[in-house]
């Protein structure tokens, strides 16, 4: 897991955090197995009551829409969300045009750089080629 300040954000970001997480887990009309343990790990660091994991989890089967989800986020909550955005769209190893359109829109909202979303698309294959080394040195540590 990593290392975060999720957690450490008001209630209300947090949950306007998982909202966006939930919409980027949807976007595609299809939730697959690495974006739903993505989404699992990262509604964990958000550390939300049981009733809004709950709504969270309804927002899988009803998504909000993108502009209702960017009303509520700004500063630290924004710039975590649209991170773990990028993850999240990266999970099934495809960040198709529709994932790519939202990021961008939504780092748009953020008023971030216009490189921001490639900066984190390189990081996270970065991360990700990192954990698969990582799965590597497991499988060959047997003598």
């Amino acid at each position: 897991m990593l290392p975060d300040t999720v957690h450490k954000l008001p209630r209300e970001e947090r949950f306007a955090y998982a909202r966006l997480l939930a919409y980027m887990a949807r976007i595609d009309n299809e939730l697959t197995i690495d974006e739903m343990a993505m989404f699992e790990q990262r509604l964990g660091t958000a550390l939300l009551s049981p009733d809004q994991r709950e709504l969270i989890r309804d927002a899988l089967r009803n998504p909000p829409t993108l502009e209702d989800c960017l009303a509520e986020l700004s500063g630290e909550a924004g710039r975590l969300a649209l991170r773990d955005s990028v993850m999240m769209a990266a999970a099934d190893g495809n960040v198709d045009e529709d994932e790519r359109d939202a990021l961008e829109d939504i780092s748009e909202h953020l008023g971030l750089r216009e490189d921001a979303v490639d900066q984190l698309l390189q990081w996270t294959v970065r991360g990700y080629q990192w954990m698969k080394e990582g799965y590597d040195i497991l499988d060959n540590l047997e003598e």
